[in-house]
């Protein structure tokens, strides 16, 4: 029986769990868990990309402390987000984060070069502000210095894996999130780069999941009291997750739900056209070159803030008990609205928009949270139905995954405003989509559809039917 390790980070949280096989089924075991939140330093909203680090030494040495000692570790992230090295391998400036205000007006200066519709017949990427090809337009326009020392681009997973290994690889899933790798070719788009007036050098060649990075340097070994290899998750969370989702055949929406709601299908091939483009839909690579072709949305990053806002003294649980006791809901908001992305008070961002939107204005937390989550599940019908228009295909339920699979409220009102049945779980989906890559590499699971069977064996899925 052999241990792997899954080091899974969000824009909010992270842990670290141990996964291994036995009697036929996955069992996970959560070692760790710490806190992420993006702060502000020297004028720009950042990771603590040190601090961050040293939480995954400090589950990693859980492990020696429990005598579990891993066959592989594997880290995976949020999208976009990267840090540049010079070229000693050092880290060049913070890793700033994607809500910085940094992107402002940098899609402009790129559809100088390309406008968006030709942009994404090559990327098949949605356009967003945070993506990473603004990010570092912005960095050019601001920094250009910055650029000029830098000597390779690494996402954040991928940082992390360097920092263990002393090796820098780029992983084929989270570069994706770039909006600079071309769909179909499935490698990094060398034309734009040079479009762009970036430094080709920074681009390393893409390399897919399953791959191994190298084992522990010596120095990791020391502070953690083991060795062992690492091994490359589909190192995007989203991916992970869509890799986990226990589906039975084509037939379903997955909607992997957390901070950000990831909602589409699988497709072996990108889907890019109009339509689809300005609908906002965008191609993620995932496992075994099988597209993630799905749509970006808030999610419950809304319902976080409201309850950051009222300093926590609230559970999900309360929120969502508010939000029932309400009513009708007095308005219905555009969930990806830029007011939602980073405002100083979620509340009267939302309340804000719905007097920009002519209707009624919520007054009480209850009704606010509950425009929220009507909202939030209006989306999702919307997404169902652009997705049969663009695909052609009728669509017979919706899996959901990850931590938001636990809210029984918001995921009743997406059966009723559906009207698909909804199955939830399992809560743990990017972990498990990570561990499953890395026993697929070892041997130990023996494919993609074996593993997917492992997790409709192992986890609890949960029926919702529309009302």
């Amino acid at each position: 029986m052999g241990y792997y390790l899954a080091v899974d980070m969000g824009a909010s949280s992270g842990r670290h769990m141990l996964g291994h096989i036995q009697d036929g089924k996955l069992i996970l075991e959560e070692l760790y868990r710490f806190k992420n939140e993006a702060i502000e330093r020297n004028g720009a909203l950042v990771w603590d990309a040190d601090g961050l680090f040293a939480h995954i030494l400090a589950g990693m040495r859980r492990c020696r402390e429990l005598g579990k000692i891993p066959v592989s570790v594997g880290v995976d992230t949020w999208g976009v987000d990267f840090v540049l090295l010079d070229d000693v391998g050092d880290r060049l400036g913070e890793a700033v984060a994607y809500r910085d205000s940094r992107t402002q007006g940098a899609d402009a200066l790129v559809e100088e070069v390309l406008s968006f519709p030709a942009l994404y017949r090559r990327t098949g990427t949605q356009k967003m502000i945070l993506n990473t090809i603004y990010q570092l337009t912005a960095l050019k326009r601001d920094d250009p210095g910055l650029l000029e020392r830098a000597r390779r681009l690494l996402m954040s997973p991928d940082y992390y894996h360097h920092l263990l290994t002393g090796r820098a690889v780029n992983e084929y899933t989270i570069a994706t999130t770039t909006s600079l790798v071309d769909a179909e070719n499935k490698t990094w788009d060398r034309e734009l780069i040079d479009l762009l007036g970036l430094p080709q050098r920074l681009f390393g060649d893409l390399t897919p999941p399953g791959r191994a990075v190298g084992t522990l340097r010596p120095e990791i070994v020391e502070r953690v009291g083991f060795s062992c290899q690492v091994v490359l998750p589909p190192s995007h969370d989203t991916a992970s997750a869509y890799l986990a989702v226990p589906a039975v055949d084509d037939k379903s929406v997955y909607l992997s739900s957390g901070t950000w709601s990831l909602m589409g299908i699988e497709s072996m091939s990108p889907i890019i056209t109009d339509f689809g483009r300005d609908s906002d839909f965008t191609n993620e690579g995932g496992y075994n070159y099988r597209f993630r072709y799905l749509k970006n949305i808030m999610g419950l990053w809304m319902l976080q803030s409201v309850r950051k806002e009222t300093g926590e003294q609230y559970s999900f649980q309360d929120l969502a008990k508010l939000a029932s006791e309400s009513g009708t809901p007095l308005a219905i908001v555009p969930v990806n609205h830029d007011a939602f992305l980073a405002p100083d008070s979620m509340v009267e961002a939302v309340k804000s928009v719905c007097r920009e939107t002519g209707q009624a204005v919520p007054e009480t937390l209850g009704q606010v949270l509950q425009c929220v989550y009507y909202s939030l599940a209006q989306c999702y019908g919307d997404t169902v139905r652009e997705l049969e228009e663009i695909t052609g295909r009728t669509f017979t339920s919706i899996n959901i995954v990850g931590g938001g699979s636990q809210d029984a409220y918001l995921n009743a009102l997406t059966a009723r405003v559906t009207g698909l049945p909804v199955y939830t779980g399992p809560v743990e989906a990017t972990v498990i989509g990570n561990l499953m890559a890395q026993m697929i590499a070892a041997g130990e699971i023996s494919d993609f559809t074996a593993g997917r069977q492992i997790v409709r064996d192992s986890f609890a899925v949960t029926e919702i039917r529309p009302e």
